[in-house]
């Protein structure tokens, strides 16, 4: 005979597995500072080639100004203020990755113990069962 309570909490196991199951267990893989920063190392290579794409469609666009009117004192100037921008822009960027990968850190992290909890209730009740069943000479 099926225990419906059993089969109620397996079912809640399998669900909040398929759910949230990948994110879960990719995350806890590794230790929170590995984690945070493997996206960090991400997200730097990621501005900055963005940083780049953006930088040099400007300058396509503007080439015929560059080249024709503009002063070396004038481009090193802007130079300088291109590398001000992406460094604040990094900055920022970085900022907001590390707190977003800390939270989603800490998200996995208190799933994972409540997917804990409930895996180890379902062995107790399968212990309690399996006890019952031996003391009364039964087998299932």
């Amino acid at each position: 005979m099926l225990n419906e309570d059993k089969v109620r909490y397996m079912t809640e196991l399998a669900i909040f597995e398929k759910n949230k199951g990948r994110e879960m267990f990719s995350i806890n893989r590794y230790f929170k500072g590995d984690y945070i920063s493997g996206q960090l190392f991400r997200s730097f290579f990621a501005y900055t080639f963005s940083y780049l794409l953006v930088m040099l469609l400007w300058v396509l666009y503007r080439l015929e100004d560059l080249l024709g009117a503009i002063s070396f004192e004038e481009l090193t100037a802007l130079g300088k203020k291109w590398g001000f921008w992406y460094l604040a822009g990094l900055a920022a960027y970085l900022l907001i990755t590390r707190t977003v990968y800390a939270r989603r850190y800490d998200y996995a992290s208190r799933v994972q113990i409540m997917y804990s909890a409930k895996l180890k209730h379902l062995v107790k009740r399968y212990d309690r069962q399996e006890k019952g069943n031996h003391k009364g000479g039964k087998t299932v």
